[in-house]
């Protein structure tokens, strides 16, 4: 597997072995992080993660070692030291060392890796509607991209698998649509593209802001608004924006054969248009 980390000021060739059970981040979950892609030389919107990163950590009560543009461009070296035709998942970290319950924003540390990860064939994904919940913003760290968040996503995976489905429909606190387990959710209806509207249960996610700006630029019609069970089972299209797939679509939900529809195809030809001028050699 090509990979290559960044701890402490060196580039690694193998994974560092960082923490124990004195360290904060392993018995309190003190841990942020983000996820990019770099796809052939292109790193699309890496300093919009890289702030993310940032954002997360102080809202973990952690402070960043490093202004986001220059963890930003410590992914690009990392991606111009591996082979140029791969495909590769870019992970940034920031975790606490110290503290007995609240970290010590003072022993914040950074590490970075970065691994083959193939991007997932574009024929498609089915999904369920999970029994397992986002919590509300006032019972979790929602607003960030904390380790600590994802247990409840496993659990949701691994029931969708048990099912038989590749993915998991989540819903909010009032049972309303907030997103697939891994990625953002749209649908779209007569040619409008339509998705959660933000409520703080989940993230706003990078690749999401981006395909609703490029098709708005496009004249496409995007609406963030509620959305309901009912809803998806009556959309013409379902389709996800994540960092791990960028735009895939649908082609099962409960028991609704569904085929990629035009809004999904245009967001996904918008999509890596946009990608096309973000290269880093």
């Amino acid at each position: 597997m090509n990979a290559i980390f960044y701890y402490d000021g060196q580039w690694l060739d193998e994974s560092p072995r960082l923490t124990g059970p004195m360290d904060h981040a392993f018995w309190m979950a003190t841990v942020v992080f983000d996820g990019a892609r770099a796809i052939r030389g292109l790193v699309p919107d890496i300093e919009q993660h890289c702030q993310r990163l940032s954002n997360s950590a102080r809202t973990m009560m952690l402070e960043p070692t490093m202004e986001a543009e220059e963890v930003a461009e410590l992914c690009r070296e990392a991606v111009r030291r591996l082979p140029r035709e791969g495909e590769y998942y870019i992970r940034p970290m920031y975790f606490a060392r110290e503290g007995f319950v609240i970290p010590d924003a003072d022993s914040t540390d950074f590490v970075l890796a970065v691994y083959d990860s193939a991007m997932p064939s574009e024929t498609g994904f089915s999904a369920h509607v999970s029994p397992y919940r986002r919590p509300a913003r006032d019972m979790a760290p929602t607003d960030s991209k904390a380790s600590c968040l994802y247990p409840n996503t496993q659990r949701a995976l691994a029931e969708a698998t048990r099912r038989g489905f590749d993915n998991a429909v989540v819903l909010d606190a009032c049972g309303n649509v907030a997103e697939f387990g891994t990625a953002n959710l749209w649908i779209a209806n007569d040619g409008v593209a339509l998705t959660p509207a933000w409520n703080g249960t989940f993230l706003k996610g990078v690749t999401r802001q981006r395909i609703k700006q490029l098709l708005e630029d496009a004249g496409v019609e995007v609406l963030e608004t509620v959305l309901t069970v009912k809803d998806l089972m009556e959309a013409d299209e379902i389709f996800s924006t994540g960092n791990y797939g960028k735009v895939m679509p649908v082609t099962r939900f409960e028991d609704r054969e569904l085929r990629p529809g035009p809004v999904y195809h245009r967001s996904r030809e918008l999509y890596f248009d946009f990608a096309a001028g973000t290269s880093v050699f």
